[in-house]
């Protein structure tokens, strides 16, 4: 097993397939690809010649490197292709019995030394190796969709695999310029056993009619930072695919949040299975195609919510870094704001720290000086919220305590003047029960900031069921004209990014306490395979780990699914005192600055 792995064949020449083949021929690899339909090997083929040329326009590759990169792939439509094989690679659709029927061919045709690799992301490694006549020389290695473009590959262990396999493939991994990562069998892996449950929930958030399949996506996209939906994320795997996972996740964890949500099984048989079929959560141009149309759930773009009240003068409440990002956007998008602390010191702290931020808006060329002076004079810091009596809409932005927001809007209530809206920014406490602290709940609704606030382009808008319509249709128009992207949600738990992220963040909170893999590991599998923008841990410690535990208590609470309740970890650590950067420790240690 000391073998360079030089010579590579790939079963199955589907998209995955094709991916890998072109990342091994690239990288100097003899490519053997195999596929039983001859129509798929020819589209592999095509498609190499395709991005091969692509690259010599971009000046990437010489044409003299193209020709040799197409000389290193052939394919061919029979297994005995693969004798001569120093690895294969199998990545045949997602079935016990379609893979361990190729793999009980190749141990009649294969060497004696050759690794076998299975692509698969759900199914199990071991079940497949012991099937093998040579099981130590069976292992997962599972690529990224598109395989061309993805670094993360996870290397994937059974009980029998030999360490000399596993050597060799991890080794090619670095040599193909892939992060290879190291994980034992169970299904999902890292990156998957996480993401799977995340879409998972999105698909039930959406059957449950909580929120538009629009309003899901954009609001993953704006407050997480992802490349995508999980609608349109689960479009893109396949429905199918999704649902083989979330099968096989649940069969090993029994946890309800792996089952897989009753439409995931619905439009896997009605063959409305994403992109590849022209049709799932969302309507394509033609299958394969990934151009959304127009379908009977597309909002209309005219559409409205109705009249709004007139909003000029804004109020907001508080005096941390969320109140005074928040006053900065409304006076940048043009209204007059007054921002009211518990003392003109702080209210005036608060004032500079809109300064400041706008000196570096300056500085970067973002606005002028001019504009700079323009919206600092539209912020009046205060004292008191009595200096809130004439505003049209007031924002409360104070510390993440019921009590301490129900007391702030008893005093709105008595401040404000008759037809203003009060809104809320808290991230998981009910907003019904701010409203409830007021003579006028059909006025309260949830305007949710995400952090920090001039930057982040998502606004949740939360109704109770005591909202008012033109209260509604306010905010909505309000977050537009400020430039952010409104999406309504109801008054539940989590709204919609908190209830989608923190049950993924626990879960890999959990993966660590069961040692499944390690902090640096799974943060560089979501980055790399999920292409989120911070892995789950980096993100814990920035959140602050106190406030992680807060939100899950909330979750749990509402929910209560025991596959919510917070990591046992995640406790200790906020017992003792290790909050993440805020505190120099969390799951990771920092620099004391």
């Amino acid at each position: 097993m000391d073998t360079p792995l030089s010579t590579i064949a790939v079963v199955g020449l589907g998209t995955m397939g094709a991916g890998i083949a072109e990342v091994l021929a690239r990288a100097g690899r003899e490519v053997i690809g195999i596929d039983i339909s001859e129509a798929a090997a020819a589209r592999a083929a095509a498609a190499l010649e395709a991005a091969t040329a692509r690259s010599v326009a971009r000046e990437r590759i010489t044409e003299e490197e193209r020709r040799d990169i197409l000389a290193r792939f052939r394919t061919f439509c029979d297994l005995q292709a693969a004798a001569d094989a120093d690895l294969v690679i199998e990545v045949v659709p997602e079935s016990y019995e379609v893979k361990q029927q190729v793999f009980r061919a190749l141990d009649s045709i294969v060497r004696p030394d050759a690794i076998i690799a299975t692509g698969t992301n759900a199914l199990s490694v071991t079940r497949l190796a012991a099937d093998s006549a040579r099981p130590e020389r069976v292992l997962g290695l599972h690529f990224f969709n598109p395989a061309p473009a993805m670094k993360l590959v996870e290397v994937v262990s059974s009980v029998l695999t030999a360490p000399q396999a596993v050597a060799a493939v991890t080794d090619l991994a670095h040599q193909l310029g892939k992060e290879p990562v190291a994980v034992g069998d169970r299904p999902g892996f890292v990156a998957d056993g996480l993401l799977f449950g995340y879409l998972n929930q999105a698909a039930a958030m959406y059957e449950a009619k909580y929120a538009t399949r629009e309003d899901i996506d954009a609001a993953m996209r704006l407050g997480c930072g992802l490349p995508m939906g999980p609608l349109a994320l689960l479009d893109l795997i396949g429905i199918d695919t999704a649902r083989t996972v979330l099968e096989a996740m649940y069969a090993e964890s029994r946890d309800r949040l792996h089952a897989p949500a009753p439409i995931l099984k619905q439009l896997s048989e009605a063959g409305l299975t994403g992109r590849k079929s022209g049709r799932g959560f969302y309507t394509y141009e033609a299958p394969g195609s990934a151009v959304v149309v127009r379908d009977a759930l597309t909002p209309l773009e005219t559409a409205t919510t109705g009249e709004g009240r007139e909003v000029r003068a804004v109020g907001v409440a508080g005096s941390g870094t969320m109140a005074s990002g928040i006053a900065e956007v409304f006076a940048k998008a043009g209204y007059d704001v007054v921002l009211a602390a518990r003392s003109p010191e702080k209210a005036e702290t608060a004032k500079a720290r809109i300064a400041k931020s706008l000196a570096r808006s300056v500085d970067k060329g973002r606005m002028t000086a001019d504009a700079r002076d323009e919206t600092l004079a539209r912020v009046t810091p205060a004292g008191s919220l009595d200096a809130f009596a004439e505003v049209d809409l007031a924002v409360e932005a104070v510390a993440e305590d019921l009590e301490v927001k129900r007391q702030l809007f008893a005093t709105l209530d008595k401040v404000c003047k008759p037809g203003a809206v009060l809104a809320t920014t808290t991230s998981s406490l009910p907003v019904v029960a701010c409203a409830r602290a007021t003579s006028r709940p059909q006025d309260v609704i949830g305007m949710h900031f995400f952090n920090p606030a001039p930057a982040m382009k998502l606004v949740e808008v939360v109704r109770t069921v005591l909202t008012a319509d033109d209260v509604h249709a306010t905010v909505r128009e309000v977050t537009t004209k400020i430039r952010k992207h409104p999406v309504d949600c109801g008054d539940r738990a989590g709204f919609i990014v908190n209830a989608l992220l923190f049950p993924y963040l626990n879960n890999a909170i959990k993966m660590v306490e069961q040692h499944y893999a390690s902090l640096d590991d799974i943060d560089a599998a979501m980055k790399l395979g999920g292409g989120y923008p911070m892995g789950p841990f980096e993100l814990l410690d920035v959140v602050g780990l106190d406030v992680s535990l807060a939100i899950e208590r909330v979750l749990h609470r509402e929910f209560r699914d025991p596959g919510l309740a917070p990591a046992p970890l995640l406790e200790h650590l906020v017992a003792a005192g290790c909050l993440g950067r805020k505190t120099g420790r969390g799951f990771r240690e920092y620099a004391r600055r």
